[in-house]
């Protein structure tokens, strides 16, 4: 498995338990020193979970168009633990270091259901309003979705989010498809194409918001 496009290139050693991924760094002296685990999500790893995607995102133009202002960490809580709920049964959440980064994604061929978070409807109506904008730029034949990638604040600098995307592009690139994802940070755009993803379209309206594929 290779993240190409300006990062180190990875190799990924399976141990023996299959949903234990050890990332692997080659050094000046032809040799490799060993990084952090990326592992599966289990329901125990969910308030983690929760905490880091709602400490990564507290300034994220999204979550700041979503939720309420006056109780914006309480309904980012809900929306992160509805995330996880959603997906955690179809076994596609990575983790690295237990939760401190994460990586949540959605494949073809498997129905993440019409469930709705537990929020007020102006905040669920928001919502339908930006997914109404960006679900055009996406494809309508099979594809991976990379639906809320995050790193703790405090842990931020050790590409741990690049590891647990890796998880996740790993599986699209076995099933032979590709994987798309869309951000409202403009920076995150030339992040997210020196890591070999390509802008597919974007949109203004509700917020600005941009579409990538890899």
């Amino acid at each position: 498995m290779l993240l190409v496009a300006g990062l180190l290139a990875l190799d990924v050693a399976k141990a023996c338990n299959p949903d234990v991924s050890r990332i692997e760094y080659p050094t000046a002296d032809g040799g490799f020193m060993t990084g952090p685990e990326v592992t599966l999500a289990t329901p125990a790893d969910r308030a983690r979970v929760v905490d880091t995607v709602v400490a990564a995102f507290a300034n994220d133009p999204a979550y700041r168009y979503f939720f309420d202002a006056s109780c914006l960490r309480e309904q980012s809580e809900m929306y992160a633990g509805y995330l996880f709920d959603r997906r955690i049964t179809q076994g596609r959440i990575w983790i690295v270091e237990g939760g401190l980064s994460v990586s949540m994604w959605d494949s073809p061929d498997v129905d993440a259901g019409a469930s709705k978070p537990d929020l007020p409807d102006e905040v669920l109506g928001r919502i339908a309003k930006f997914d109404g904008a960006v679900h055009p730029l996406f494809p309508s034949t099979p594809h991976w979705y990379l639906g809320n990638v995050a790193t703790h604040p405090s842990y931020a600098g050790h590409r741990w989010g690049r590891k647990a995307i890796a998880a996740g592009l790993g599986e699209a690139e076995k099933a032979g498809l590709p994987a798309y994802l869309e951000t409202a940070t403009a920076r995150n755009v030339g992040m997210y194409q020196r890591a070999g993803w390509s802008l597919v379209g974007e949109t203004e309206d509700p917020i600005p918001a941009w579409v990538m594929r890899r």
